[in-house]
């Protein structure tokens, strides 16, 4: 670690032991957890070069493109659009909420019973640990549901630069025009932000640098549809979670380098696990950097995780933005479209989301599916019922999973994977 690191996180505002501790959690449990899989693609290193210097070189580089009077946008939610950042000069990256921190701060203002993730958002604020929050020009959080809706109150206090985005709760023409309405007025925030207006030809650039990423991770997901799988959910996972933070151009350049890989895996039937390891389509919260507990569960378990029904998986990346609007009104309208078709549990009612999951069982040709809930998350422990339900009908075998971030559930949680993945085969 280099003193132009520390100097680094000093300038931010760190509280650089508390974040000493941190990356020493994070790197041993990435040894532990990615570096301890066999057979792992070539093209990993990328990701593990990625991981080494995720508070690293990735920050210096952030802080390198704010002296050019670039701006930094952090968000915590799908529903934010890249498109709209990049058109106006800035960067957007995702914020660090996948593990408990400062957590005894964390009650003094949010509830015991709130859900991990959003507890995790606030412990990184309140213990100065996250670099990308610390360097973000602009925050954006969103109403996806009740409890993250009340801690933007509380979060808000702690900083001065928050925006919150209103978020329509149902599918329908006034939940569109709300949604057309909000992102009008994030783009005027973006323009003020930055001072660049934004004009047709930047946005129709953003938006095919975002769909080439989301091509390249559309592409790693139809490999994993092979059998044996080329790669393992665990690796998988992480280049989802990397797309957020990483820059567009260079991380699409790297996935697609590692599909290539993949391809000729494939041809010689090398899988990152051998051929009929049952196969596990896991559906529910999002997991964000460092939370790959369950994963990790389900991988030494005996099972493969061959896709993820989640906004860190293939509703955050599923559909395209169409770039083939001319004016910045159209292109603002098609962005309106590709992103008013998520199916985030905040819906109701939300059939497309049940019938998503049966779509990617058979096109994955999976044996089951886990619905992978956090504790106190009411949006999808609400619909896990009607997602087993719903699945139990097609003859799909579920098991229903409801954890945190904590590691004192880990043997229970085995147990149960391993009845279910030995009931699959």
């Amino acid at each position: 670690m280099s003193n132009d690191y520390v100097k680094m996180w000093k300038d931010l505002g760190l509280d650089i032991d508390a974040h000493d501790a941190l990356l020493g959690v994070l790197g041993n449990a990435y040894t532990d957890i990615y570096l301890a899989q066999k057979n792992r693609p070539e093209g990993m290193d990328y990701f593990n070069f990625v991981m080494s210097e995720v508070h690293g070189l990735r920050i210096k580089e952030l802080i390198d493109e704010k002296a050019q009077g670039r701006k930094i946008i952090g968000s915590y939610c799908v529903f934010v659009p890249e498109e709209i950042a990049l058109a106006a000069n800035a960067t957007l990256i995702g914020l660090c909420s996948g593990a408990d921190f400062a957590m005894e701060e964390v009650e003094k203002y949010l509830p015991r019973n709130t859900c991990a993730l959003i507890k995790s958002a606030m412990g990184f604020k309140l213990g100065k640990v996250c670099p990308y929050l610390e360097a973000s020009d602009m925050v954006v959080g969103e109403n996806t549901c009740d409890g993250k809706k009340k801690a933007y109150e509380s979060l808000g206090e702690l900083m001065e630069n928050l925006y919150v985005m209103d978020l329509p709760q149902m599918k329908s023409t006034q939940g569109r025009a709300l949604l057309r309405a909000e992102y009008e007025r994030f783009k005027d925030a973006v323009e003020a932000l930055t001072g660049v207006k934004i004009i047709s030809e930047s946005l129709k650039s953003a938006i095919q640098t975002v769909n080439a990423k989301r091509s390249a991770l559309h592409r790693l997901a139809k490999l994993r549809k092979a059998d044996p799988a080329p790669i393992s959910g665990l690796d998988a996972l992480l280049a989802n979670q990397v797309s957020f933070y990483d820059n567009p151009a260079r991380f699409t350049e790297s996935v697609n380098k590692i599909c290539d890989e993949l391809e000729t895996r494939i041809a010689e039937k090398k899988g990152a696990l051998p051929e009929k390891t049952p196969r596990i389509i896991v559906s529910g919260c999002p997991m964000a950097v460092p939370n790959w507990k369950f994963p990790w569960i389900v991988e030494t378990s005996g099972g493969v995780i061959v896709g993820e029904e989640s906004c860190v998986g293939e509703r955050g990346c599923r559909n395209l933005t169409d770039d083939s609007g001319e004016s910045v009104e159209q292109m603002m309208e098609a962005i309106t479209d590709r992103y008013y078709k998520v199916d985030c549990a905040i819906f109701t009612p939300n059939q497309d989301r049940l019938n998503h999951i049966t779509e990617m069982v058979e096109e994955y040709q999976a044996d089951g599916v886990i619905h992978y809930g956090l504790q106190f998350c009411q949006p999808y422990l609400m619909e896990s019922i009607p997602v087993e339900k719903a699945l139990e009908e097609k003859d799909i075998p579920t098991l229903r999973i409801e954890t945190d971030y904590g590691m004192e559930d880990v043997g229970q949680l085995k147990t149960r994977v391993e009845a279910f993945i030995e009931q699959l085969k």
